[in-house]
């Protein structure tokens, strides 16, 4: 059985455990994005991609997301908008291929109408039971809103 490590053996494991993760971390970083050839056609790319939801993340832009997916989605919206692709058409595309859910402004149809009228059917039915619970408050006698314990004052020995 070996023996208990010593105290002298723990300052080299340490610095031998930092040293493996040091040479570790620059395997793991990812390489940097190439600088972009086109800064006009790069901002239409990142304007177009703003309005696009990431189908990973759901809740950030296509142009916001550090996922893989968004950043294929970002250089195939580029390579579109250089083979002259209009931004209507693009989105047109996408739509196609992943539904109205990429759109973060969905179109208000029939498959969209509770996306849309949800939030004001959730407000009436809210502001209707708020409603029903006033009235039927205001229905109770006065001595149904007594308190079941006495206040301080009415306790005996209370100064006054």
């Amino acid at each position: 059985m070996p023996e208990r490590l010593s105290p002298r053996w723990l300052a080299p494991l340490l610095a031998a455990c930092l040293a493996l993760m040091l040479a570790w971390s620059p395997a793991a970083a990812k390489e940097a994005a190439p600088s972009v050839a086109d800064p006009a056609l790069e901002a239409r790319m990142m304007a177009l991609a703003g309005q696009l939801r990431c189908l990973v993340c759901q809740n950030e832009t296509i142009a916001a997301s550090q996922a893989d997916l968004a950043s294929d989605l970002r250089q195939e919206i580029r390579e579109m908008l250089q083979r002259g692709m209009t931004e209507a058409q693009i989105r047109q595309y996408m739509t196609d291929r992943y539904g109205d859910f990429v759109l973060y402004d969905p179109p208000f149809k029939a498959t969209t109408a509770l996306l849309w009228l949800g939030p004001a059917l959730l407000l009436v039915i809210a502001l209707t039971a708020l409603y029903a619970v006033l009235r039927r408050r205001q229905r109770l006698s006065a001595d149904a809103f007594d308190p079941e314990t006495p206040d301080d004052d009415e306790l005996p020995g209370a100064n006054r």
